[in-house]
């Protein structure tokens, strides 16, 4: 064909398309009523309320500058996109024309997601918390012009019930005290102020106050809360807490299972590991783990699903399969970690923050329900499995026709017919009922949950939030580090090596060394927090201990130096949870208490001892001392609630065996020596190799003893060191096992 040709050839198929495209219907774009200012915003949470007749404005100047100049209150309202409370007052209150109406004439409306802004969120938190006994999200809080609170609380109805006040009429209240009575709410505000001043917080103890007597009385606090029966610790509602794991995995590794406290705390547990694994808390379809129970038995699930949670419990699953070596913790941490790179993990690398609890039921409903995509009634489960099958998974899962979702646990989900799964029966008992092997229970039960995630993957999925948050992605390298270690997998270093690389990439600004708090779309305009310096150096120092990739002990080296510079307190120990210089945040909040997430002044002084043994820098020491010495008053007063920085004592109490391998990293006699290291659970071990090179180099610039390291017989060789003494060094992994199986 000559170019004439092509060319007409061109034309003609060009004029097709542009009269498809003109024959086409435009696609159809949705229109809304209203539109506010949070339009504009990347955090899903902020988008989900840029519709509302409220007139919202996302946390800054503009908002501010305007209550100053028509002299009005400011409503704040945090949250975060996966709350359930936060969707029930968003439909009740904020999509409700005539509360929108009130709300924009008597105040400016602030909305703050509290994932993106943590600052904003524990600042408020503190005067809710103070003023109220208690807290929790969404939190609703009235602030002064200069944005000092003077009333806050959480969630409040439309109308009169659950004996909270109705929303409109508290509004109106509110307005007519600003008018009225404004002296005495400023009164408040200041009042708040005073006392939340950093300079109230407590001095430095003496060295002498970090004593093995805390730990002692920690247990001590902690076994008393105990739950024998169901696990855990409490009653309801019931939270995994990972922290107080790794806090009683640590005592069980000080005082061996010979120990009575030893035995306990392993026996605790283990025991709570099993009990969430089987309840409905643990997703039995899809894998991972939802937030909390609402009741005691771990049956009734908060649905949403959290990345913070996820990093936490695989790493308590992998630590107790380190332990016992029963493959059941394997299985368990396999399911979250999988769940996470099916469901969490972003094409880039990054790992998303969480799903939602609330769904579309599919089943009629309109509106979204709570748990809607998790829960089954008796017939789904029979039409997708057939009458044989579904006889073996009700009597297992405790299907019930008329559903077994009890209505006194004052859980949000429509319960009439429906039911959670959770393993009510043993694959044991299910064999000897309908007179099967185990065998065959076994196979008919992979069967079926392949078939149910296969019809569940049709129904309508709860809301992502796809915001990559850098210190829960440090959490995630951390747990994908480990379980790369324990199970071997490359799958899983290859995980926590992608997320490490998109937030160097994404996340960090070389410029200025400085970290970033989220991504979505672009990185978000607010800066790392301590948590997000704190987690990340974690993280990446347990990648280094995983692949021996030098950059990252480098790269982790330069944040702690960053996280020194933006965040020590250098006149009372510890940091600070924001840095200092902005105007808008009132108070420098210094946070201790280990819950959902680990304290960041928690995980700092952990990093800070490991950093210590890793390069000989003193000055990593003695901060982790100061830090420990800060919170040793509330240690003594309330260890229970600090299980993570009580971690931390023990390393301070006993410094940690060094392990320095000398060999290629993918040498087989090196992949023979890690097996043995890993094979035993060693919480408190420095692990560096010595490769003849680079990373060896590094490392020997700051630790003099790694310069003279060197392989036996070409042969990678172990060098096994407590206290500064080190034992001779062997290339015998049997020899080595001997080795670390001697008590210290």
């Amino acid at each position: 064909m000559n170019r004439a040709a092509l060319l007409i050839a061109f034309l003609i198929e060009l004029r097709i398309l542009v009269l498809s495209a003109a024959e086409s219907p435009p696609p159809a774009v949705e229109t809304f009523q209203y539109t506010n200012r949070l339009a504009a915003e990347k955090s899903p949470y902020l988008l989900q309320h840029a519709h509302n007749p409220v007139n919202w404005y996302p946390w800054g100047e503009e908002a501010f500058a305007r209550a100053r100049r028509e002299d009005k209150p400011i409503f704040l309202s945090v949250g975060y996109s996966t709350c359930h409370w936060c969707h029930v007052m968003e439909r009740e209150s904020f999509e409700n024309p005539e509360i929108a109406r009130i709300l924009n004439e008597h105040f400016v409306c602030i909305k703050v997601d509290r994932e993106e802004r943590p600052d904003v969120d524990r600042v408020y938190m503190m005067f809710v918390q103070a003023t109220t006994g208690g807290g929790g999200w969404p939190m609703n809080v009235w602030l002064t012009p200069d944005l000092k609170p003077f009333f806050g609380g959480t969630y409040f109805p439309p109308e009169q019930r659950y004996d909270l006040p109705a929303f409109p009429a508290l509004l109106k209240r509110i307005a007519s005290s600003w008018q009225s009575d404004r002296a005495k709410l400023v009164q408040q505000g200041e009042s708040f102020m005073n006392t939340a001043q950093p300079g109230k917080a407590p001095k430095e103890s003496e060295p002498g106050a970090l004593t093995p007597a805390l730990l002692a009385s920690a247990f001590k606090e902690i076994a008393s809360g105990y739950d024998d029966r169901e696990g855990g610790f409490g009653r309801s509602p019931k939270f995994p807490r990972p922290v107080t794991l790794n806090f009683l995995f640590q005592i069980y590794a000080r005082e061996g299972t010979n120990s009575k406290v030893g035995h306990h705390a392993l026996e605790m547990s283990l025991f709570t590991l099993r009990k969430m694994a089987a309840g409905g808390i643990h997703d039995q379809i899809g894998g991972g783990f939802h937030r909390y129970s609402v009741d005691r038995f771990w049956r009734v699930p908060h649905f949403e699903k959290m990345l913070y949670d996820q990093a936490q419990l695989a790493r308590s699953y992998l630590d107790a399969f380190q332990i016992t070596h029963d493959p059941f913790f394997e299985e368990v941490a396999r399911d979250i970690l999988e769940y996470v790179r099916r469901n969490l993990m972003d094409s880039s690398g990054g790992f998303y923050s969480a799903e939602d609890a609330d769904s579309p039921s599919g089943r009629g409903q309109k509106e979204n329900s709570e748990g809607a995509f998790y829960v089954w009634t008796a017939e789904e489960i029979k039409a997708a499995l057939g009458k044989s099958t579904a006889a073996v998974i009700d009597f297992l899962y405790g299907i019930e026709a008329k559903g077994s979702v009890p209505a006194q646990t004052g859980a949000n989900i429509e319960s009439e017919g429906r039911n959670i799964l959770f393993r009510k029966e043993t694959v044991e008992s299910a064999a000897a009922h309908f007179k099967l092997t185990s065998a065959e229970i076994e196979r008919s039960l992979g069967d079926a949950r392949r078939q149910l995630f296969q019809v569940r993957s049709t129904r309508p999925r709860p809301r992502l939030d796809d915001k990559i948050i850098t210190a829960w992605n440090g959490l995630m390298i951390s747990a994908f580090a480990r379980a790369y270690q324990i199970l071997g997998d490359a799958a899983y270093l290859q995980a926590a090596t992608r997320s490490a690389v998109f937030l160097r990439d994404k996340l960090y600004d070389a410029t200025s060394g400085e970290l970033i708090r989220s991504f979505r779309e672009r990185p978000s305009v607010a800066r790392g927090f301590v948590d997000d310096y704190a987690f990340l150096i974690q993280g990446l120092l347990d990648l280094y201990e995983a692949s021996f990739d030098i950059r990252w002990l480098r790269w982790a080296i330069e944040l702690q130096e960053k996280q020194d510079t933006l965040f020590w307190d250098g006149q009372n120990g510890g940091y600070f949870s924001m840095r200092e210089g902005d105007a808008n945040i009132l108070v420098r909040v210094k946070e201790d208490y280990d819950g959902a997430e680990p304290s960041p002044n928690s995980v700092s002084a952990l990093n800070l001892l490991r950093l210590w043994q890793m390069t000989d820098n003193t000055g990593c020491r003695e901060r982790a001392t100061r830090t420990l010495m800060h919170f040793a008053d509330r240690l003594g007063s309330d260890p229970a609630n600090l299980p993570q920085m009580l971690v931390a004592i023990d390393w301070h109490l006993t410094p940690p065996r060094q392990i320095v391998l000398a060999g290629q990293v993918d040498a087989p006699e090196t992949r023979s020596m890690l097996q043995t290291i890993h094979r035993k659970f060693l919480p408190k071990k420095i692990l560096l190799l010595a490769d003849g090179d680079g990373g060896q180099e590094f490392l020997g610039s700051r630790l003099e003893f790694i310069k003279g390291v060197s392989m036996l017989h070409d042969k990678t060789t172990a060098y096994v060191c407590d206290n500064a003494v080190c034992q001779l060094p062997t290339d015998d992994p049997e020899k080595l096992q001997s080795l670390l199986e001697q008590r210290r």
